[in-house]
């Protein structure tokens, strides 16, 4: 699998191991993991057991999260994209796919999660040809839940997740809804 997307200000493309350091600085940040279990990693082989299993997950499943690489600039600023997930049961689902985002807090606020996710749900949409995007936030992460409204998915409950010990939010968007809003 080979993507390389193209936004105002991004590149999106495939994970590499060219990545490691990035990913490192990005999960190593405890700010980053705050509303992910404030689990930061600790050691850098965490990251590329990570981009290893994305690397597997493009092999094995068609998809998996992106590189985002801000254009102005060449610099790794994050991951984005879709990811099917299949490991861990979610509010009662074993299989779905999530719309996901994670950013180096230097680039919070400046509309590149609104941005690579508009890019993620057109590739979903209209090249994977799916029919449904989920999505899951952490209850108290109010700037992820604004991005999730604001790009389209609908917020249709909360629920526990057992095996994070987390209380999270569930959002889905239809491609049906999809397209009666880019109409």
């Amino acid at each position: 699998m080979t993507v390389h997307i193209e936004t105002e200000r991004l590149i999106l493309r495939d994970l590499r191991l060219t990545d490691l350091e990035s990913m490192f600085e990005l999960d190593s940040n405890p700010l980053v993991h705050e509303y992910l279990g404030n689990k930061p990693f600790t050691d850098i082989k965490q990251s590329e057991e990570n981009i290893k299993s994305v690397l597997s997950q493009y092999n094995e499943r068609g998809i998996g999260r992106w590189a985002a690489i801000e254009k102005l600039t060449g610099h790794f600023i994050g991951w984005t994209g879709l990811r099917l997930n299949t490991e861990y049961e979610m509010n009662g689902h074993t299989s779905f796919m999530d719309i996901g985002y994670r950013l180096m807090p230097k680039y919070w606020g400046q509309g590149y999660a609104t941005e690579s996710s508009i890019a993620a749900l057109n590739y979903a949409f209209n090249t994977m040809q799916l029919e449904l995007i989920n999505g899951i936030t952490e209850l108290g992460n109010e700037a992820s839940h604004i991005v999730l409204l604001k790009i389209g998915l609908e917020h249709t409950e909360d629920f526990f997740c057992e095996q994070e010990q987390m209380k999270l939010r569930w959002y889905e968007l239809k491609k049906v809804n999809y397209e009666k809003n880019m109409s």
